[in-house]
């Protein structure tokens, strides 16, 4: 119950006061982003965390202008591959390998699988199905953030052609999808913080098939 009434507690934060997140509770929202479950453990993101305020200025000039941008702590830039590599592929697998200090037939198997499938596919299937699992953690840092009563803002209205020039993510075989500013909400300038939650109902959201 205390993760639902934190998560009642957030909201898109539309206003920040500029306060520093104490460094703490950012490495608990990495986590928990490192923590998040993707599509065959391959983890096909990256993730830049920024702080530098010359750096946010140029994002905030190619992402409508958004206040929180500037005004948060900390700026997270999701970033994932722009398509899957044979290397890239075989680095996770290897990695399992070695934490795991043995090799199974199976999971050879399934690397196999894996090396047979995704490189041959075309490269913005790829980023799309990259993206995805980024979406994922994604969703996993919001929920994380409200755990530590950290407010956080989605950001999808940016142009990623501009940002990815910014971070010089093309030259890593990146590609932005999607950010999220964390800090805390200036209740005095922010339209959106006394408003109630919508929702839909249960009824119109969920449906049961017993």
């Amino acid at each position: 119950m205390e993760l639902i009434e934190k998560l009642k507690w957030r909201y898109a934060t539309k206003a920040m006061n500029g306060q520093k997140v104490p460094q703490k509770k950012i490495d608990h929202i990495i986590e928990a982003i490192s923590l998040a479950p993707t599509s065959s453990g391959l983890q096909p993101f990256e993730v830049y965390v920024i702080t530098n305020q010359e750096v946010k200025e140029k994002i905030k000039s190619i992402a409508w202008n958004q206040s929180v941008i500037t005004d948060c702590s900390h700026l997270l830039v999701f970033a994932s591959w722009d398509t899957y590599t044979a290397d890239r592929i075989n680095k996770m697998f290897d990695l399992t390998n070695t934490v795991r200090g043995f090799k199974n037939e199976g999971w050879e198997n399934y690397r196999q699988l894996l090396l047979n499938n995704y490189p041959q596919k075309d490269a913005e299937e790829n980023f799309n199905h990259a993206t995805k699992q980024a979406y994922i953690a994604f969703s996993q840092a919001i929920a994380a953030a409200a755990f530590e009563q950290v407010d956080a803002t989605p950001i999808e209205g940016f142009s990623p052609k501009e940002l990815d020039k910014i971070l010089g993510l093309r030259d890593k075989g990146l590609r932005s999808c999607v950010m999220l500013t964390l800090g805390y909400r200036n209740s005095e300038k922010d339209w959106l913080v006394d408003l109630p939650k919508v929702r839909k109902s249960k009824e119109d959201l969920i449906t049961e098939i017993n």
